[in-house]
């Protein structure tokens, strides 16, 4: 896989990039095993060509597998991005100043295993979810951290030097109102 579907700016880097845990394809595989045993079964008791049937269950896994092998969830200093895509591909960028909130929920099955999913909510716009991704917690945490430094960074400079532009600015309209202009 290429990722030439990442086009991080200069000052971008990447913090976190994972994809939906492999146990994911857990259902599609029992429901491809349930298809192939009733073919089977069919087969045997009721008409050897209905073992075609079987057929059916195969691609289930494989395009479930697929699907997981296919799907990127990305966080970086500046933005999410979710890829998602088995013939196609979705690439989908979120700049972190659009995030409005962020959680994470975890079954009970998901706190023995440590998985869950991770849910981004998007002022303006359809909400994201890491779903069934390893420790949802610290990427949760990862992401609010940048939020927070994105808030900090949102006014450069400290509060003593926004104090001493300030002061020169006085300083200029002072002497300004000293010293008006010569109208001629």
């Amino acid at each position: 896989m290429s990722d030439d579907w990442r086009w991080l700016r200069a000052s971008e880097t990447e913090l976190w990039e994972g994809r939906p845990r492999l146990t994911t394809i857990a259902g599609s595989v029992a429901a491809g095993l349930a298809v192939l045993v009733a073919a089977v079964w069919l087969a045997s008791t009721v008409d050897p060509r209905l073992a075609t049937v079987g057929l059916l269950g195969i691609p289930l896994p494989i395009v479930a597998y697929l699907q997981v092998q296919r799907t990127t969830y990305l966080l970086t200093t500046r933005a999410i991005w979710v890829k998602t895509g088995v013939l196609g591909r979705s690439v989908r960028r979120v700049t972190l100043s659009k995030v409005q909130n962020t959680a994470y929920e975890q079954s009970v099955r998901g706190s023995i295993f440590g998985y869950g999913t991770v849910t981004v909510e998007v002022a303006g716009g359809e909400d994201i979810h890491f779903r069934r991704i390893s420790d949802p917690r610290s990427v949760q945490e990862a992401i609010n951290e940048q939020i927070d430094h994105g808030e900090a960074r949102g006014v450069p400079g400290t509060p003593e030097q926004w104090q001493a532009v300030l002061s020169t600015l006085r300083e200029i309209r002072r002497r300004v109102d000293e010293h008006p202009p010569v109208r001629e």
